[in-house]
């Protein structure tokens, strides 16, 4: 079997921290079994999940300060699911969910890392409805776009899971399919919103994306 490389890192959030443990680079692959390559993952994505990605940093210090009081919220395509993380630690009602087949024992490694309760978490893939997952008053994601084909199934699977009042923010890096996954929103009855972040000094490159925020 491979013996994937780690990297331990911590993320300040004020006077919270976060400690991550993530694949050393995106160059590190495992997949003995063939589980990911039977989910269509290949050997050249199959990293993608295991570092932390500038949107999700973003998407992170946007939610940081955001009142979540008794919402129930989803993470769409967590990954190394910093902002789950964050939100766990502040004992926020948080699920994860994502494709790929080692992201549930990372974000269960990383919640003992930060010496937290388990959050709750399903492999869930955008085009089935067998999912177990239920209704959200908020669902946040990062860099979730790659293909068109991504528009359709990621804003039919936000609107099975959504309840009938629910907030969505997503951070999107600028892959040129924000407004057609708006319009595909609005259709469903969201309305639709664009923003730059305000501040990323914390990245150390200028962010070129955008948070979208649809309401219903």
């Amino acid at each position: 079997m491979t013996h994937l490389r780690l990297s331990y890192q911590t993320v300040e959030f004020g006077n919270i921290d976060i400690h991550l443990c993530t694949l050393r680079d995106k160059q590190e692959f495992s997949d003995p079994d063939g589980i990911a390559e039977k989910l269509g993952i290949s050997s050249a994505t199959w990293p993608l999940f295991g570092v932390v990605w500038p949107s999700s940093l973003v998407l992170a210090h946007h939610i940081e300060g955001y009142h979540t009081g008794s919402k129930r919220i989803l993470e769409i395509g967590c990954g190394m699911a910093l902002s789950s993380l964050l939100l766990n630690k502040r004992h926020a009602d948080i699920t994860a969910t994502d494709y790929h087949p080692e992201v549930g024992k990372f974000l269960l490694r990383n919640t003992e890392l930060n010496q937290d309760k388990p959050i709750s978490y399903e492999q869930a893939d955008w085009a089935s409805n067998q999912d177990h997952l239920g209704l959200f008053d908020l669902i946040i994601g990062s860099d979730l776009l790659y293909e068109d084909e991504h528009v359709e199934l990621l804003a039919n699977f936000i609107n099975a899971h959504a309840n009938d009042t629910c907030e969505v923010i997503l951070v999107d890096p600028g892959r040129g399919k924000k407004n057609k996954l708006s319009t595909r929103m609005i259709a469903l009855g969201f309305s639709s919103a664009q923003q730059k972040p305000l501040h990323t000094d914390y990245l150390p490159e200028a962010f070129k994306g955008h948070i979208l925020t649809f309401l219903r």
